[in-house]
């Protein structure tokens, strides 16, 4: 699908005036974002205030949380066409798929609509200004550095995954291999279950492993959210203290099991900077600032243009001032963003 499709001729209409320069000159107040994530996912939730909160400290003319309704592409691409269509000229993008979203992307750029990958990166070339989100492979490598050490470098570990869909998901897998194999201990993996980032398959997969394995299984890394939640709400109607789990995200049921022993830690990310300061950075384009050649960049396998917004372990001792770790990333990036990425009349 394409943003000139007949399928959403009303997108095709607003960009082609955008092209033709009928649109107003480009100002704050004018500036309408869209945040749109592959779909409906509980980690997403956060970018809902963070749109509101950038409206309000930005003086945008809008920004909004726009959801598909279920993770396809073309529903996604459907969203962002018609998003289009109601004004918004601006958009924060979760990767639907690394190199179809990236196509969105270059269409939107053809008609002077900024967008930023958020949380996820597109592969390069890729109009997208530049990629804002966890380094998955750092934080699932060290939440797997934390399970080894608490495990006492021996034991059986199995790890619990995201949709394969996701361009995140195979870094975390990556890094789960080979943290252990770094590690230099007698730690193995049992098993990697992927596609379980639904409550559906979540239950069922990682119930199914415990009751026929779990007495090999000495310790659990999740790296997505759902599979988190289960694995923390399994372990603890079996009460099981023994084997020992290192999870993501910070969903209420994760940290409770934090607070109460089942769970050795989690792995925060921070979707709401993410959201709060990728609307900023896309007004500030939108005013005439550009993206520094010379900026800071990390590369990583997808993209040149990679913006760390922050992860950090949480364990027993930090977990009921969780989101200080958080806040604190968010202000450190937002201090210095625009001398450091940007170029501004």
């Amino acid at each position: 699908m394409t943003i000139r499709s007949t399928a959403v001729p009303a997108a095709a209409a607003t960009l082609a005036l955008l092209a033709a320069g009928i649109a107003a000159p480009a100002a704050a107040s004018d500036t309408r974002v869209a945040l749109v994530p592959g779909g409906p996912h509980p980690y997403f939730a956060a970018w809902e205030q963070a749109a509101a909160d950038a409206a309000d400290a930005f003086d945008l003319a809008g920004a909004d949380y726009k959801v598909p309704s279920a993770w396809e592409l073309s529903l996604q691409n459907e969203m962002i066409e018609s998003s289009v269509a109601q004004g918004f000229n601006a958009f924060g993008i979760f990767p639907g798929d690394a190199v179809g979203t990236g196509n969105m992307m270059n269409e939107l750029a053809e008609f002077d609509v900024p967008s930023v990958a958020l949380a996820g990166c597109t592969e390069d070339p890729s109009a997208a200004l530049f990629c804002l989100g966890t380094d998955v492979y750092e934080s699932a490598y060290q939440g797997t550095t934390e399970l080894i050490e608490a495990m006492g470098g021996t034991g059986e570990i199995a790890h619990f995954t995201g949709f394969l869909v996701d361009p995140n998901t195979r870094l975390r897998i990556q890094a789960v291999e080979d943290a252990i194999a770094a590690s230099g201990t007698d730690v193995e993996l049992l098993q990697t279950i992927a596609d379980i980032d639904a409550p559906e398959p979540a239950d069922e997969k990682i119930n199914a492993l415990l009751a026929a394995q779990g007495d090999a299984i000495d310790g659990i890394i999740t790296t997505a959210w759902v599979p988190s939640v289960v694995a923390a709400t399994s372990l603890r109607n079996l009460g099981d203290k023994r084997i020992v789990m290192v999870g993501i995200d910070h969903d209420e049921v994760v940290l409770d099991a934090i607070r109460d022993g089942f769970v050795h830690g989690t792995m925060l990310q921070n979707p709401y900077g993410q959201g709060y300061i990728g609307a900023y950075a896309l007004d500030r384009v939108r005013q005439g600032c550009t993206v520094k050649d010379d900026a800071p960049f990390q590369e990583t396998a997808q993209t040149a243009k990679f913006i760390d917004s922050g992860t950090a372990f949480v364990g027993a001792d930090q977990v009921d001032d969780y989101q200080q770790a958080m806040i604190d990333v968010t202000e450190e990036i937002m201090a210095d963003f625009e001398a450091t990425y940007l170029d501004c009349p």
